[in-house]
């Protein structure tokens, strides 16, 4: 009896112990383990999609993801042609990405060809610790490494992780952290699953009639999940299929993405590029981001020098509207235009530390040790150590060489000053180099201006002369009148949150003079 009971519980033991290893194998597995079997489940392949702004298309867009012998490549190529100030501004983004079995990022490339010039990073992760990163502007070959305590994403290889991982499941939220190259930082971001549905997508064409023109043959029903993701304020919707693939999405600035054959895709755009009304006007998307005042600021000679406004329908949260030459009162923003000084309390270059001497520093888009911007901040200042004059000189300088035009990029100062042209962004990211260099500190702002009626995404440089004052190199304002309102201060990873202001916010201007 004694050894049939020992043999009893020795058997239950065993049992115990792989039950235990069963649960522990399918309840408690790691995430990098998940994600590797779900992603031996994901389809390969290539999808195109036309990109629409007011149902009318504006680019195009592939997307491929391949197996390679120690995990996947991910490839997104974006070519656009968008309208504004009556002509079309090219520009194409591609991503490159090399995953792990995990899905996990082992390195990337992205690069921005622009009008003013091209943009390259190529980024390599050090496990979960650093992001190595090498950018191309320019200028120079810069290396920097940004600090990270998990594994990043690229945006575009979000939703894969999220179908590997068993998340497009309704109801279900997914948070974590993006790298976003456009703007070298990276943000945390909420996906939520919140539905299914059945969408139709052309999945072949033919050749018709006298002109051959491409036409839809026939459809495939695709099931999708729609999700909302979320970072900051900001929202976009997408249609994902099971494998995580886009099929649809819609952004805040009323972009649509719809995924259909190559033919049509880039039919569509060829058309439409060649198309005399598609870039008529002052610009669809520029009049996109408009905020109509209920009063004509234009009339008051030289701009406002005091305004007082209410802004509501946005949550002011995260905003920098306090400090400077604005002052916030629950939803009233206060802005007055500075006299400006006639002398600063200090003598070039600047040596007194503070919130001050952090904007003196070079970043990867203000190269303040190039040569060439070196150079010309010294012809430029002229020999003059004084804060006042050589802002001044330099704000003009800017405003009077560079060229007005609208450009899609990421501004590099020494790209803009090679170029000789841009619009407030280029202006201000070359202002700020040339006055850093100098020892005059500098920040970018950003926010909304008055021009012709509304109230207009906006650009301009502030600098520290005992306080912080704006200047608009872009206008040709020295110094900036009242109608600068500045809801942001920093670089493209802070602007994106400007986005949230787009179609909520409303301006009820109570007094100007």
């Amino acid at each position: 009896m004694s050894t049939r009971r020992a043999f009893g519980i020795g058997i239950l033991a065993i049992w115990g112990v792989v039950a235990g290893m069963h649960v522990r194998r399918e309840y408690f597995r790691s995430e990098t383990l998940v994600l590797a079997e779900g992603a031996r489940w994901l389809a390969p392949g290539t999808h195109f999609y036309t990109v629409e702004l007011d149902g009318r298309a504006i680019g195009m867009a592939t997307s491929r993801l391949d197996t390679v012998a120690d995990g996947f490549l991910f490839e997104d190529v974006l070519r656009l042609q968008v309208p504004a100030l009556g002509t079309l501004h090219p520009a194409t983004l591609r991503t490159r990405a090399r995953l792990g079995s995990a899905l996990q990022l082992v390195e990337f490339t992205f690069r921005l060809e622009s009008e003013v010039g091209d943009f390259d990073v190529r980024g390599m992760a050090r496990g979960d610790s650093a992001l190595e990163l090498r950018l191309d502007a320019g200028g120079v070959e810069q290396t920097s490494a940004v600090p990270i305590d998990r594994a990043l994403t690229l945006p575009g290889t979000l939703p894969l992780r999220m179908a590997a991982a068993g998340r497009l499941e309704e109801g279900g939220e997914y948070a974590t952290r993006v790298f976003d190259p456009s703007s070298l930082g990276d943000r945390p971001v909420t996906v939520r699953v919140t539905g299914r549905d059945l969408l139709a997508v052309a999945d072949s064409v033919v050749r018709m009639g006298p002109r051959d023109t491409w036409v839809i043959a026939g459809y495939d029903t695709i099931p999708v999940w729609e999700v909302e993701e979320r970072y900051g304020s900001v929202e976009v919707r997408s249609w994902l299929d099971q494998d995580g693939r886009l099929v649809r999405a819609e952004s805040p600035l009323g972009f649509t993405l719809r995924r259909v054959p190559y033919e049509l895709a880039d039919q569509r755009l060829r058309r439409e590029a060649s198309s005399p009304t598609l870039a008529r006007g002052y610009g669809t998307l520029i009049e996109r981001t408009a905020i109509a005042g209920n009063a004509d600021l234009s009339e008051l000679e030289g701009g406002p020098r005091g305004l007082v406004a209410r802004l509501v329908g946005v949550d002011l949260d995260g905003f920098d509207l306090e400090g400077g030459t604005q002052a916030l009162r629950g939803d009233t923003l206060v802005v007055r235009r500075p006299a400006w000084p006639r002398s600063a309390p200090y003598a070039l270059p600047y040596t007194g530390g503070g919130a001050a001497g952090d904007q003196l520093a070079a970043t990867p888009l203000i190269q303040i040790r190039d040569p060439r911007i070196l150079e010309r901040a010294r012809q430029i200042a002229d020999g003059s150590t004084d804060p006042v004059v050589v802002a001044r000189r330099l704000s003009d300088w800017v405003h009077g060489v560079l060229e007005k035009d609208i450009t899609l990029s990421i501004p590099s100062a020494v790209q803009v000053l090679e170029a000789g042209r841009g619009d407030c962004n280029e202006h201000t990211v070359l202002f700020v180099a040339l006055a850093r260099a100098l020892g005059l500190p500098a920040r970018t702002a950003v926010g909304l201006v008055h021009v012709r009626g509304a109230f207009y995404y906006h650009a301009w440089p502030e600098v520290w002369l005992g306080a912080w004052v704006p200047v608009d190199p872009t206008l040709g304002q020295v110094p900036a009148d009242a109608s600068h309102l500045r809801f942001l201060v920093g670089g493209p990873d802070r602007q994106v949150e400007l986005v949230r202001l787009i179609g909520r916010l409303d301006i009820d201007i109570l007094n100007s003079f």
